[in-house]
């Protein structure tokens, strides 16, 4: 068993890691009079990998789109019971989730955290699926999916990534489809259990009044050995344009909501996906967070309203830029924003401005350093992103220049590659019934 301590000088904070002999990647902080623990168990497996191989296959695998979601519902139901049952003995407060990217199940507790701990290694390694029951999930995932289809801010964002991408299923709601569902079979769902959910593609990662030897003992003993798969995954080629420069669905709305999405080519995984998502960040903060002076003439217009907001997504092989909210004028707040980003090419950002967010985010982080869901989550956040550490990533920030904030707009926003999509209000005839 590989052990070390991590620790980060600037900080003076440390935690543990330990690679399994299973293959599992073991993160241990302890937080000495914290109440309450917080603990993941995640695989690298979300909705974009419904290609992939392993060293058994002769060739890639496609299968349905949902069915990492799908197989995220079925594990909690066990041969005996449900386990939310299981957990209710012990107090702990349990979920799971699943992302483009990855799948993870969780819990928090103040008491009985070995006894919540032994739970969660024991269900997620212990799939249970029949015919039976996975037509059941059918139907429960099927009217989920159709509730998301009525949601406005749920279709005004995958209405964006489908007019952003031609090919990388990131487009593909992250539950699949009712048609893509329906082509789920057990077979199908131990295939890809068995494919993800091995230990040496997952992560356990705990934070909290916990005993270091308490839970090496119980990943001791109920950890499963496996072979290590060599697991492949593949995406389609992608091209650099946008599919589509606009995409319009009418919903029930009271006014437009819309999102603007600019495409550019992700980084590869580690530090330079973090630094690309972090610089990125800090560019769109500088144009047009509220405290910048081209929001508050968008807003003092009427243009927006307090809802307006950007964000970085990115991942493995998708990389955009959004910017989101209400307007009257969802193709005039486009244009502005174009224009604006284009005055910051030529005119360069603010750069004190730049200090004071930099200043602002690395005291985030520090802040995060008491947060035990904070901390875990990093933790197997970094990880999975590329093997990199939550205090590689509070170094890098410290790092991080004006500079080199000025050259990544540069990079990353191609105002010829925009995908903007509205939800636009029914008119009066459409809305009755």
């Amino acid at each position: 068993m590989e052990k070390k301590i991590v620790k980060n000088e600037r900080t003076g904070e440390q935690y543990t890691y330990v690679k399994h002999p299973t293959g599992l990647d073991i993160f241990i902080w302890k937080m000495e009079d914290y109440s309450s623990t917080y603990a993941l168990f995640g695989t690298k497996y979300g909705s974009i990998n419904t290609k992939f191989k392993t060293k058994d296959d002769p060739d890639f695998i496609t299968v349905p789109n949902g069915i990492a979601h799908y197989l995220e519902h079925k594990l909690f139901e066990n041969e005996d019971c449900d386990v939310f049952s299981l957990y209710a003995k012990t107090g702990a407060s349990a979920n799971a989730y699943t992302s483009f990217d990855k799948t993870c199940y969780l819990f928090s507790c103040t008491d009985n955290v070995y006894d919540s701990l032994e739970i969660l290694l024991s269900f997620v390694q212990d799939p249970y699926f029949t015919e039976e029951t996975v037509r059941k999930e059918q139907g429960i995932i099927g009217q989920e999916i159709r509730m998301y289809d009525d949601d406005a801010n749920w279709r005004v964002f995958f209405n964006m990534l489908q007019g952003i991408y031609h090919n990388h299923p990131v487009k593909i709601d992250i539950a699949g489809t009712v048609e893509s569902i329906a082509k789920i079979n057990a077979d199908l769902l131990y295939k890809c259990y068995y494919t993800f959910y091995n230990l040496n593609n997952m992560v356990l990662s705990i934070a909290g009044n916990v005993d270091e030897d308490k839970v090496l003992e119980l990943c001791d003993k109920l950890l499963k050995n496996n072979d290590n798969p060599e697991l492949e995954t593949a995406f389609e080629p992608e091209p650099d344009t946008v599919c589509k420069k606009e995409v319009v669905q009418k919903l029930e709305v009271s006014m437009p909501i819309f999102n603007i999405g600019f495409k550019a080519k992700p980084d590869k995984d580690g530090m330079e996906m973090f630094r690309a998502e972090r610089e990125t960040n800090f560019v769109l903060s500088l144009i047009a967070s509220d405290t910048s002076d081209f929001y508050k003439q968008l807003y003092d217009e009427g243009l927006i309203n307090s809802s307006f907001s950007s964000e970085v997504f990115n991942g493995d092989g998708y990389f955009c830029s959004i910017f989101g909210g209400e307007s009257r004028d969802p193709r005039l707040v486009r244009d502005r924003i174009v224009a604006e980003i284009e005055r910051c090419k030529k005119e360069g950002l603010d750069r004190e401005r730049f200090e004071l967010i930099k200043k602002a985010y690395y005291g985030s982080l520090i802040r995060d350093l008491n947060d035990a869901d904070a901390i875990a989550t990093g933790m197997l956040n970094f990880k999975m992103m590329g093997d990199i550490s939550i205090f590689d990533a509070i170094e890098a920030v410290a790092d991080i220049t004006f500079e080199d904030v000025q050259k990544r707009l540069e990079k990353q926003f191609n105002t010829e590659n925009v995908t903007l999509s509205i939800i636009e209000p029914l008119d009066s005839k459409e809305g009755q019934v």
